[in-house]
């Protein structure tokens, strides 16, 4: 049922880095993004897929982890993910990918969970730097990475408390608290 799924789709960040993502498994998830809706149909995405130790490590050196969680830089050793995927957009057919790159990264989660996988996209990354790490042409924007790998991590959706406040949170067994607005808040008519 596609709601499981979305439940069962968070931001996990804490992987068992012991089991490995196939290459077959990555290019599954990028058939999904393939087969998504795309704008005007341009279909002006690209993907750089990573599922190496080294190439995923220039990947983590550039991504900024958990930005409410102040005092955690991020997984440790051996809780890291063991893929990647690079959104790009082609600047060759167009400068414009609208809503496209969130189609395509939903997809591929949405899939990643399915497959017992758990993922997290990154807006905030060292764009320049990455670039740079992976040879990647100036043809194409970096738009999003998607860190990938098996989760060891517990995460729990909870009702935004009566102060409102939406930042997450870990308690002391390190388990994530989501807090989530109720149906009642979003609906405006």
């Amino acid at each position: 049922m596609l709601k499981d799924l979305i439940l069962k789709n968070r931001s996990y960040r804490r992987f068992d880095e012991s089991k490995k993502i196939s290459k077959e498994e990555m290019l599954d998830l990028i058939d999904l993004a393939r087969l998504s809706p795309s704008a005007a149909n341009r279909q002006p995405l690209k993907y750089y897929l990573s599922s190496t130790r080294e190439t995923n490590e220039k990947i983590f050196s550039t991504l900024a982890w958990a930005g409410y969680l102040k005092d955690w830089k991020g997984p440790v050793k051996g809780e890291r993910p063991t893929a990647y995927i690079i959104i790009l957009g082609d600047r060759n057919i167009t400068e414009n990918y609208g809503i496209d790159p969130g189609i395509v990264a939903q997809s591929i989660l949405l899939g990643a969970t399915e497959k017992g996988l758990g993922g997290c996209m990154f807006g905030s990354v060292a764009r320049d730097s990455l670039r740079k790490l992976l040879n990647i042409s100036s043809q194409y924007e970096i738009l999003y990475a998607l860190a990938l790998g098996y989760p060891v991590e517990k995460i729990q959706i909870e009702n935004i408390d009566e102060n409102g406040d939406i930042k997450y949170w870990r308690d002391n067994n390190q388990v994530h608290h989501v807090p989530k607005r109720s149906i009642s808040e979003l609906i405006i008519s």
